[in-house]
């Protein structure tokens, strides 16, 4: 079935656009609606983990005068629009707020769910998407628009920090480890992710930022281990920036005193 995960699109409580419009003939080709002003996650990209099924926030602007059967749909794609190559469980969309009576003009709110548990989802799905917009129509027939919108759909990182000693004497050695590891979604678990370049970050005692100090690579397990001499108390986080398949996370921050 593709990478259609679904598996309902639910409208708000208004089945048509506006009532009072024509209806469109049965059997119609693709057509008679047009969608604009698309946005998806803030234009961030979809960072999804193992677990936790992620819920996209969608705006978009429809203009059509033919009634529909339920509300209209934004969604991710790849291969061709209507294909069946599409990446959402659920769809919740809202009323029309209308924006122009006459012209059929409405602005609409999606939620869009996407559950990386579900068996259709895996490794697979990460990277680079396209965005399409659907209606279908009451008297049978539906439009389909490509909205050329690159979307981005991540696997998940964490990362973890330990500095010691602590406290640590001034001019002496601090080691800083941790971990980077990255969500696998064939098997639902998170996995060390070798061979990164992640950054180890200082923010002094009173600073409100972080600042990069050196870089170091994971090793085949994502362990991240390096020294630093101590010189002034603060935090120290580790900061893995991210790739085209892999979202960007820091860790949390450990704080040395320095004597």
């Amino acid at each position: 079935m593709g990478k259609t995960m679904w598996r309902a699109a639910v409208a708000g409580g208004a089945a048509a656009v506006l009532t009072g419009m024509a209806a469109v003939p049965a059997g119609a080709a693709e057509g008679g609606a047009s969608f604009s002003r698309v946005t998806v996650n803030g234009g961030k990209a979809i960072v999804i983990g193992v677990k936790e099924e992620v819920k996209v926030y969608v705006t978009f602007r429809m203009t059509t005068k033919l009634k529909y059967t339920y509300g209209p749909t934004v969604f991710p794609y790849r291969g061709k629009p209507d294909s069946g190559n599409e990446l959402w469980n659920t769809i919740h969309t809202s009323d029309c707020r209308v924006v122009n009576k006459a012209q059929g003009i409405c602005d609409f709110e999606e939620w869009l769910h996407i559950d990386p548990r579900h068996y259709d989802f895996g490794n697979e799905d990460a990277g680079t998407w396209k965005t399409a917009a659907r209606i279908n129509f009451t008297r049978g027939g539906h439009d389909i628009d490509d909205k050329k919108l690159p979307l981005q759909v991540k696997r998940a990182t964490r990362v973890t920090v330990n500095a010691s000693p602590e406290p640590a004497r001034k001019g002496k050695t601090i080691t800083v480890t941790g971990r980077v590891t990255r969500a696998n979604w064939d098997t639902h678990k998170y996995q060390g992710y070798a061979g990164r370049t992640v950054s180890l970050q200082f923010k002094a005692a009173g600073s409100s930022s972080y600042k990069t100090v050196k870089k170091a690579k994971s090793s085949s397990t994502g362990a991240l281990k390096t020294t630093v001499k101590a010189t002034v108390p603060g935090t120290w986080r580790w900061t893995y920036f991210g790739n085209t398949t892999s979202g960007a996370k820091s860790s949390t921050g450990d704080y040395v005193a320095v004597r």
